[in-house]
């Protein structure tokens, strides 16, 4: 049986996103989650992002939003490559696609001093 993936729970206070693995762990104001880390956009590591005021997972790299109970991406990014601004055609289509190709959920509980992605 493969080892759980963990990252110590005094790194992870509220509004915190850490890696543990290939998982990018959450505590949404006490609601740990654990998605997977790869933004469907252009493949950014999301335990980089940050967790904007509705709960969501916000990419680092483009402000791609996902939902952290389904996977799903709310919102499209604000740009591709090394650009930064408005592509709302672009947007539109990585949004559908994000919507269909969705992060991976798992859940994430406290055990003893570490939170743990089962």
């Amino acid at each position: 049986m493969p080892k759980p993936h963990h990252v110590p729970a005094a790194e992870l206070p509220p509004g915190a996103v850490r890696p543990a693995g290939p998982w990018a762990v959450v505590n949404a104001d006490g609601r740990l989650s654990a998605v997977s880390r790869r933004c469907r956009h252009q493949l950014a590591d999301l335990s980089e992002g940050s967790l904007d005021a509705d709960g969501c997972l916000v990419c680092p790299w483009h402000q791609a939003r996902y939902d952290l109970h389904t996977g799903e991406m709310v919102s499209g990014p604000r740009g591709f490559l090394g650009y930064h601004g408005p592509t709302p055609g672009y947007t539109g289509l990585v949004k559908r696609l994000g919507q269909v190709v969705r992060l991976r959920v798992r859940r994430a509980h406290r055990q003893g001093t570490d939170v743990v992605v089962d």
